[in-house]
Formats: C-alpha cells, structure tokens, sequence
C-alpha cells in the first residue's frame, strides 16, 4: 500500500477534528470529509445548550498545540459554554488551523477496499481504502492508507417506540414528534410549546435538560404542561449524582430537574413502553403496549438515545457486538445492561479495531447504542490511532486520561428487577476513590454526550460506564496478559 496516501477521517466533529490534530503532530496526510457546511455542524444544531463542563475540559492536547501555533488565544478555563460557543471558539478555529486539509459539504456515501468487495479475501489487506464521496460537483473517489469514521450518531435518533422500532402512527406525526432538546428561547420553539403540553419520552440527561427548559417555561407561560415518561417504573437514579457528581454543572442538572418535578411543573408517568402514536384531532394520545393511554398532548419529545448509521460501511469487515453495535473489544466495558458509572477503562486501537485492518471507528460512533460516551475518551481514543496508524506501538498503549466518577450506579439492566440490589449513594458501588486529574498536556476534552443526544448537558445516564457495578460476566480485560496492549 502507498504510505503517501493520507488517512481519511470521517466527520468534522469535536472527535474528528482531534484525530486529525493527532495525525497532523505524527507528521502523517490526513483529509477530513465533513457531509456539513461547517465544523461542529451537529453540535451548531444544539448551539443552544450550555455544556456542563468547563473550558478547561473542552480542548483536546494536539488540538490546543495546533491552535496556538496559530495564534489562538484559549478561553478562560472556568467558563461553561454554549454548543455555539464552543463551535465559534474552538471548533471553527481548529477546522481553520487544519486548513485544506478539511472539506466541507463532502458526504461520504461508501468505503471498501480498492478492487475488493467483503467477499475477496485474496491480496485484500495490501489494498488501499477507497471512499465514495458526494459533493455538489458530483461523486468522487478518495484512497486513503486508512480509515477513521468519526460521524457520530446525531442523524440516527432511538424513535419513541419502546420496542426500538418506531412506535404505530409516529412517523405520521413526524410534525409534532420530535427527537431535540427543545429550544424555548427561541420564537418557534417557544411557539411550540408555550401554553401547551408537551410529552418527553427519556430518562437520560437530554431527557432532563428538556423537562428544565420546558419548567422554566411553565413559570413565564400559564397552561405550559410538561409530561416525563419513563420506561422503568420508577424514577430511581435518572436525577444523576447531584453533589456526588464529579462533574458539578452534570449535578446540577439533575437536582434542578427534581426540584421541577417536586415543584409540580412536570408530571412523572412510570412503566410506560409507547407502542403507539394515536391522533385524536390535532392532539397526540401515547397508548403503551398494555393499551394503557395517556391524556392527549400537543407535542411529543422523544430523546431515548442513538444508533450508528452503519449503511455506508456495508462493503467494511466490522467486528460488532450483536448486541450494541459498538466493536466487539469495547462493548463489555461499556455494556449498559452491566455498566452505568465509574469510568470505561482507557482504550485505544486493539479495542476499536475491526477484521479490516487499518478501519475504526471513534467517538460517539464507537459505542453503537451505549450511551455513555465522554468526549475525554473519544480524545484518548484518536490519540492511541494515531500513534497506533505511525507505528508508535508505546505510544499507543500509554494511558493518558483518568475519567470523572458520577455518584450514581446501577446496570441499565437491573433497573426493572424489583429484586435486584442496588449499589451504595456515595460514589460508585461504595466510597468513590480521590479521581487524578490529567495534568494539561494529556487532558482530554469534558462530556461529548451521549444518551440521548450529543449534548453536553445531555450526557451519559451516568458516566463513562465501564469498570463498575459489572457482574462477573464482563471483566476487565487482563491487561498484563495481553502481548501489544493498548489503553
């Protein structure tokens, strides 16, 4: 293969644009392929947000060296932004400093092996990749030494249907189903939802950035109702860790969140798996599939989670958990049936790599359905491939990330079993131990997101997931056995 060819990255995302700060330090080509017109084109969608983390925690280590080597001037450390502002402060600069290197409105519609379909097995991992891509000039094809899709899972949403298929009658109520933290300080999303009722579907912390909004606008607006409907059947730990919570401003969230349900300004309606989407004149009735029916609302907001668009990586060996669709290394570390807290254990190349050597997937993507990415560990993960895609084998197995605890546990799994035990309040299955803090050069970047959409102040259920609360069946990987280990 021709080691001039560059590594394309897929998505010009927080994670994306990282991986190619990474690749540009290791000296190697690199071209980014953005389907946007704009770097962070997902996180501008959610531009309205403010993140819970802080500066300090948003700016990835090759990321700040490239930047100031151009002359950017870092925002304060305390500072909280917004999805905007870190799209106009960090972001668009980073996409900047990389230059020709990033295209923008470039949709990458296929990637395989140069003369190879899946079936061929013969001279198939000496091939170049080759990467279809759609732009408004026309298809073109890319070759590239390696792969690296960093697209995130912002275009798949989970729909409101319990059973992970869309629920009867919601895509024909596609106008007033929606799958986004509303926006109520804007004119059309206050228009929507001031003064009416608005059911959110989802427990995780979009889930309760939505129920604070739409509560803080039953207090400007009289007759503005606010319906949370959960899955489980109860609430039990959706609040997050509230002062336990490492992460102050993810706390918050939370305990602003049960300050409005204790207020009276959202209604909790428990054990509901929606199965159908029933019109009833210009109103909405969600009907669960024990036929129990809600009372009518006006718009439904249903932010239980993502998935991975997989479609263009048909011609691609994956190696996938058949469960979670995330590689099948990682997926006991991050298995939300056993893991909602603690930290994923750090991991790099071997855990992400598939049958088709020279693919990863990273960031959000690299979980499939888990939903408890942190952007901290999409940052250790570019920096591990691109050691990994130099030859830098030390490199790659070097840790450099330690992951905040949440107070919070419990197995996504083990929320609907009355008899199952529950884990101790103070910290992670007991006392949470005194997390390290990455010095500056090795930090990563605060919470990407995860469940149920990439926003910061709708991140992970818990934490990274991984490493705790975990029952036997989905260990550590030993680490010292393993011949080329990788964090």
């Amino acid at each position: 293969m021709d080691e001039g060819l560059p590594v394309v990255v897929i998505g010009a995302g927080p994670v994306g644009l990282a991986a190619a700060a990474e690749l540009v330090g290791r000296g190697l080509p690199v071209v980014v392929l953005e389907r946007g017109d704009r770097a962070g084109a997902a996180v501008s969608e959610w531009g309205h947000v403010r993140l819970f983390s802080m500066w300090r925690d948003l700016v990835a280590p090759a990321a700040e060296k490239l930047l100031t080597a151009a002359g950017w001037t870092r925002p304060a450390d305390g500072g909280y932004p917004t999805g905007a502002e870190w799209v106009g402060s960090y972001l668009a600069p980073l996409a900047a400093a990389l230059g020709g290197r990033v295209r923008f409105g470039a949709e990458v519609t296929g990637v395989s092996r140069l003369g190879r379909d899946r079936v061929v097995d013969s001279g198939r991992a000496g091939r170049p990749f080759t990467v279809r891509v759609r732009t408004s000039g026309g298809e073109e094809r890319l070759l590239a030494r390696a792969v690296v899709d960093a697209s995130g899972t912002w275009g798949s949403p989970n729909p409101a249907g319990g059973d992970g298929l869309p629920a009867l009658g919601e895509a024909d109520a596609a106008g007033r189903v929606s799958y986004r933290v509303p926006d109520t300080a804007d004119p059309a999303g206050r228009a929507r939802h001031a003064g009416r009722t608005t059911a959110v579907v989802g427990r995780g912390h979009s889930a309760l950035t939505a129920l604070v909004a739409l509560a803080s606008l039953a207090e400007e607006v009289p007759g503005t109702r606010a319906v949370w409907v959960l899955r489980r059947g109860a609430v039990g730990d959706a609040f997050g860790g509230g002062s336990a919570d490492r992460l102050a401003g993810r706390g918050a969230l939370g305990l602003r969140a049960r300050a409005a349900v204790e207020a009276g300004h959202i209604e909790v309606v428990t054990g509901f798996r929606t199965a159908e989407v029933r019109p009833d004149g210009d109103r909405l009735v969600l009907v669960d599939d024990g036929g129990r029916a809600l009372e009518p609302v006006d718009e439904v907001v249903a932010l239980t989670g993502f998935r991975p668009d997989l479609s263009f990586l048909s011609e691609i060996r994956l190696g996938l958990d058949a469960a979670l669709q995330a590689p099948v290394e990682l997926a006991p570390l991050i298995d939300p049936n056993v893991h909602s807290c603690g930290t994923v254990y750090p991991h790099g190349a071997t855990e992400l790599s598939h049958p088709e050597e020279g693919f990863f997937l990273a960031g959000m993507k690299s979980y499939g359905r888990a939903p408890t990415f942190l952007a901290l560990t999409g940052f250790e993960q570019v920096r591990s491939i691109a050691a990994h895609l130099a030859g830098d084998r030390e490199a790659a197995a070097r840790v450099e990330l330690t992951l905040p605890e949440t107070g919070v546990c419990g197995g996504a799994g083990l929320f609907d079993d009355p008899g199952a035990t529950k884990a101790g309040a103070d910290g992670c299955c007991g006392p949470a131990p005194e997390a390290e803090r990455p010095s500056p050069a090795t930090a990563g970047a605060g919470l990407l997101t995860v469940s149920p959409l990439p926003l910061l102040t709708a991140a992970p259920t818990a934490s990274a997931g991984g490493g705790c609360c975990g029952g036997g069946d989905s260990p550590r990987p030993a680490r010292a056995a393993d011949p080329d280990p990788l964090p």
